[in-house]
């Protein structure tokens, strides 16, 4: 049955011994991986199964579900935990719309913690961006983790290879300040499927130094620092950056991993130069993992000359280890392998 047409939300059995791939199997290494930026969301609403499915059917390595918080504590897959903008809430409880500081910003709207997880199975999901297709708004259903990892076990098996999940923690600090730690919760979902394995299909990724800081004694799953060109100081005192060689052999002592914004590589200009970021990540033992990759104009560099695919062609002559894209079909393309 295809999992595209429906927008019951679907329950998947893990499987027995609970792991998405045998110990020992790796992804492919030859190629940079394919990271599905949640799910195929260029093609379909943004963290839904049906994304997630269509990403694997289209060749992604990853799928990347972002974990906020229900009011009873469910892990669920939404980019942000305002979700006025991606489900119908606000048609379906009007009058639970209210104002929040998150991470020191002030937000106005519908959030997953003032919610159950019976409430949220209640929503359906829309596409979040106006030029994008709305033909599947009000079809899908917002999954919790435990189905998005048993989507990913189920999907490796019917396809014979390894499909891994690469969950964001969002807004980690806030969720623990409302006594709803997302850590917790994260760690024992993996663990029950034997996924708390240095080689496990799976990587977790935040912009928080402090939450990676905080997993790494806990986990041996690879970590992931995410990066943007206005990231803090990792020195207040001397204004050291993680972008250079002192501040990535630190990231190295808490994290396998960088995810940084395309930019910081290349700037988006014909006569922009790569930086030596990649090169100096690499001599630290770090992994580089880009974001994020998108076909549309709006989005494209005009390096690239209207054409997704040079972009990803780009990065993989740069020698980034993984790319982050809305389009898994395109970077699958362009990749090869």
């Amino acid at each position: 049955m295809s999992l595209l047409g429906t927008g019951v939300l679907l329950t998947l059995p893990a499987c027995r011994g609970g792991a998405s791939a045998p110990s020992g199997a790796v992804m492919p290494a030859a190629r940079p991986l394919v990271i599905a930026h949640r799910g195929a969301s260029g093609h379909r609403p943004e963290h839904t199964i049906a994304a997630y499915t269509l990403a694997v059917e289209m060749g992604a390595d990853y799928i990347e579900p972002d974990l906020v918080s229900t009011r009873d504590g469910v892990l669920v897959a939404r980019h942000e935990n305002e979700i006025g903008g991606t489900t119908d809430v606000a048609e379906r409880y009007p009058s639970r719309k209210t104002r929040k500081v998150i991470d020191g910003d002030t937000v106005s709207g519908w959030f997953t913690e003032d919610f159950t997880i019976a409430e949220l199975r209640t929503l359906r999901a829309r596409e979040r961006l106006a030029f994008r297709s709305h033909d599947f708004d009000g079809q899908f259903a917002i999954p919790t983790f435990d189905e998005v990892l048993a989507l990913a076990d189920s999907l490796s098996k019917a396809r014979g290879r390894v499909v891994g999940v690469y969950p964001e923690t969002k807004h980690p600090t806030y969720f623990r300040s409302i006594g709803l730690p997302l850590e917790p919760a994260l760690l024992r979902s993996l663990r029950a499927r034997g996924l708390d394995r240095a080689d496990a299909p799976v990587f977790i990724q935040s912009f928080e130094v402090g939450n990676l800081r905080a997993l790494r004694p806990e986990t041996r799953v690879r970590l992931v620092l995410l990066l943007s060109s206005g990231q803090v100081p990792y020195d207040r005192r001397t204004g050291a950056q993680w972008v250079t060689p002192e501040g990535l052999r630190e990231i190295r002592t808490f994290a396998d991993a960088i995810g940084v914004n395309t930019r910081m590589i290349v700037g988006g200009d014909s006569a922009s130069v790569p930086t030596s970021l990649i090169g100096d990540a690499h001599a630290a033992g770090l992994k580089v993992h880009v974001w994020t990759l998108r076909s549309e104009s709006v989005f494209l560099g005009k390096r690239y000359g209207g054409d997704p695919l040079a972009e990803v062609q780009e990065f993989v002559r740069l020698g980034v280890d993984g790319m982050f894209g809305d389009f898994p079909d395109v970077v699958r393309k362009g990749v090869g392998g």
